[in-house]
């Protein structure tokens, strides 16, 4: 959950569609929206705030995503201002201080983020939710959290969305802080991790398999060299997923608890590009990236193929 600012977290983890559907949150009546491409099924539970809650290859009864509480899933995660005590607003003691931390699944006291509108368009899945503040019991942030979702292939395209418009006065405005673009949990049973962090970035040199940090040791691992934007963990036949995000280079990954557990398990895998933001109190910021599910060599050559795409 928690990016490198705030080491306070060390101690706790934390398609085939032919159809167009559009929900307000008075007629949904839907628990998740689901796609499958005949290679991947994709699942985002409507219940906490659209996050991504499955992705398993198409048929198959087994999830790669951790979703053992509202801190993990797939979902997107925004930091801004200063880190407050606030225990006596009903801030939680296990994550105070804490700054402005809105969340898209919902809090640490598992009350959960509220649907605005969903939407089901071919491969691709959109929700707008109102998230919450992680430390806070049941408040909701002043922000809009969106979600573009589509299938391509072995490939997640994820497009995310905040829009702030806080009144407060306690946090303060243009503080820079480290962004989960986004926070992602494979399950444990994923459990070595890969990157390139070489200086010749996308001209297939060999990978490097990197120590896994297991976040009793103090905090997860920091990477401030990660070349090719990526990182992926898999399982011992090199298959597994992969994050890319092309706009960070600077990466958080581990593992909490014991390897080898799955999607509702307590142990879990994470992976997070970082980047350094000023989120204003009033401002829209948007990002891109991508989970890649395949093996090593495969989910490799297709970022590969993306990054020749944005050129």
């Amino acid at each position: 959950m928690r990016s490198i600012s705030l080491l306070s977290f060390v101690l706790l983890i934390n398609f085939h569609c032919i159809s167009q559907t559009s929900k307000t949150p008075e007629a949904n009546t839907l628990s998740e929206l689901m796609a499958d491409n005949g290679m991947l099924t994709l699942k985002l539970d409507l219940t906490r705030g659209g996050a991504i809650s499955w992705l398993s290859l198409s048929g198959s009864a087994r999830s790669v995503v951790n979703i053992a509480d509202e801190g993990r899933y797939i979902q997107q995660s925004y930091y801004a201002g200063k880190s407050l005590d606030r225990k006596a607003e009903g801030q939680s003691p296990r994550w105070s201080p804490w700054s402005w931390n809105p969340i898209q699944v919902g809090d640490a006291f598992r009350n959960r983020a509220q649907i605005l509108d969903y939407k089901k368009t071919g491969n691709e899945l959109y929700v707008k939710c109102i998230p919450m503040q992680w430390d806070m019991n049941n408040k909701p942030a002043e922000a809009e959290m969106e979600q573009w979702t589509t299938l391509n292939g072995m490939v997640l395209e994820v497009r995310n969305r905040l829009t702030c418009h806080r009144t407060d006065l306690i946090y303060g405005d243009s503080i820079s802080c480290d962004q989960e673009l986004p926070a992602v949990y494979p399950v444990s049973s994923l459990k070595n991790l890969y990157t390139y962090q070489g200086q010749v970035p996308f001209a297939e040199e060999p990978v490097q398999q990197i120590s896994v940090v297991n976040l009793s040791s103090g905090f997860w691992g920091i990477y401030n060299q990660v070349s090719e934007n990526w990182m992926a963990f898999t399982d011992d036949a090199k298959w597994g997923m992969a994050v890319y995000n092309p706009l960070c280079s600077k990466f958080l990954a581990g593992l909490a608890g014991v390897a080898g557990k799955e999607a509702s398990d307590g142990p879990t895998s994470y992976i997070a590009p970082v980047k350094k933001e000023i989120l204003y109190k009033n401002c829209v910021y948007e990002y891109k990236y991508y989970i890649l599910i395949g093996t090593l060599e495969e989910m490799r050559g297709k970022i590969y193929s993306l990054n020749r795409e944005k050129k």
